[in-house]
């Protein structure tokens, strides 16, 4: 991943910086870091894109989830009726549309469960990375812009949010 290999690179510009003596500080090439710290910033949104076509998707399995249990209800329906005028048969059809429907609806919740797992473990994925990025920045750069460090904060906590309402 890119982010990963920007990150090493201030890693190794701060590693080969020279330290001011008698503290722990260190002289860096500032047009350097902000050049990293900007191509870093171009990267996130691909990841913050991907995380959102995640949710979507989501939705989208769990609508088509929903009209296709719904079909399959509208369908047992049908039937049950074309079938009411003998007892025997009515009672079959009665405990047909019953299966379907429980079928339907463990069919829906086993997709739904599926979709808000994978969902789930994206985000969470994409949440350690912006957590693992924004430690990085912040031992890398205590004394950067607090800009940044608020912008992904935001990030991270809509990452939180959104794996929050997925549960």
């Amino acid at each position: 991943m890119e982010i990963f290999t920007l990150l090493e690179t201030l890693e190794d510009i701060l590693e080969k910086s020279r330290g001011v003596p008698f503290s722990q500080k260190s002289i860096v090439d500032k047009g350097e870091i902000l050049e990293v710290i900007k191509e870093i910033r171009l990267k996130l949104p691909d990841e913050l894109k991907q995380a959102k076509w995640i949710k979507e998707e989501r939705q989208r399995i769990l609508v088509e989830a929903q009209k296709e249990a719904d079909g399959i209800v509208k369908e047992a329906e049908n039937r049950i009726i074309s079938m009411i005028d003998e007892h025997e048969i009515t009672r079959k059809a009665y405990e047909q549309k019953n299966e379907i429907i429980e079928s339907a609806n463990d069919m829906s919740r086993e997709i739904s469960e599926g979709t808000k797992e994978y969902a789930d473990n994206l985000l969470n994925s994409t949440e350690e990375v912006l957590t693992t990025t924004l430690n990085n920045l912040r031992k890398s750069m205590a004394e950067a812009s607090n800009l940044m460090e608020m912008s992904l904060e935001d990030i991270i906590k809509t990452v939180q949010n959104s794996r929050k309402e997925l549960k």
